[in-house]
């Protein structure tokens, strides 16, 4: 199967997984079930439950554990850009092509969207059939990475930076919490769903998987840039716009564009000696490289 193909695979698995583990429409209330699965149906990259698979190949995982784990940590991402969207933070109208959950039905409704999928996540990784021990170890893996020690920390340090000139090691702490931590999480999760890893083989898993969210980050940077809002399904140029700091702000455009070459093969060194179970993580962190939007 090509990488596309298999891409495109773990997308559709990841859907139907979304479909089964959220609340139907149906059952009360259903303003709030609606709009659970209006933002988490709608399509979108699916890039963490995507990790979650590749990683889960390497450590030979189980498909049924690896769609909740998948299905669950793209609850928490999919929170996290229902409530990044508000008008208190980054007061947006348009999210993978479509309106904003918010401008779809109201910022109330959308702020316990985002309250009740990240319950909702912990309650589908903790059904996954797997050891009790390892449930443990999964939530809180998903725990730390989406607080105030990961992504939840990273937004606010964006908010509070915002008008400020970051140097590059502020600005690393900033998005290896708010944008890294969950990309991270992904390829742990995906790698502890499994049995055959050691603990110096998980290491270098998270090393790469804590380079490729910032090499995601750089990207996401580059693409605010040069893409447009068609392309991109979201505002366009919206950084620059709000004053926030950015790896291009800081590096220039083509400074930026290295510093994402020299993480792409800093991420490829990390993996080389993994095999073939690890081709679609190396897949992954080229496809995050060359992406359009």
């Amino acid at each position: 199967m090509s990488f596309q193909d298999w891409m495109q695979a773990v997308r559709q698995r990841t859907e139907l997984a979304l479909d089964r583990y959220l609340p139907p429409a149906s059952h009360n209330p259903q303003r709030l079930h609606a709009a659970m699965r209006y933002a988490c149906l709608n399509g979108g990259k699916r890039l963490r439950p995507v990790l979650v698979h590749a990683a889960g190949a390497v450590a030979g995982a189980n498909a049924e554990a690896l769609d909740r784990c998948a299905a669950a940590i793209e609850m928490v991402h999919v929170y996290s850009l229902v409530h990044d969207d508000l008008p208190c933070m980054d007061d947006d109208t348009l999210r993978r092509g479509q309106p904003t959950c918010h401008v779809q039905f109201d910022e109330a409704t959308a702020l316990l969207v985002g309250d009740a999928l990240q319950t909702q996540a912990f309650a589908t990784l903790v059904e996954a059939p797997l050891a009790s021990t390892t449930i443990v170890e999964l939530v809180r893996t998903l725990a730390r990475a989406s607080g105030a020690a990961g992504m939840a920390g990273g937004q606010a340090i964006d908010l509070a930076a915002v008008g400020q000139a970051l140097n590059e090691a502020q600005l690393e702490q900033m998005h290896v919490m708010k944008t890294g931590a969950l990309i991270r999480a992904a390829i742990r999760i995906g790698a502890l769903a499994g049995e055959s890893l050691d603990a110096a083989q998980l290491d270098r898993l998270d090393c790469f998987g804590k380079i490729l969210g910032l090499l995601f980050q750089v990207v996401d940077d580059i693409l605010d840039c040069t893409g447009t809002t068609a392309e991109l399904g979201k505002t366009a140029g919206k950084d620059a716009a709000a004053d926030k700091p950015t790896y291009v702000s800081l590096m220039g455009l083509a400074g930026a564009k290295d510093f994402a070459d020299d993480l792409l093969a800093q991420a490829q060194r990390l993996i080389a000696d993994i095999g073939q179970s690890g081709q679609r993580l190396n897949d992954i962190a080229l496809e995050i490289v060359q992406r359009t939007h």
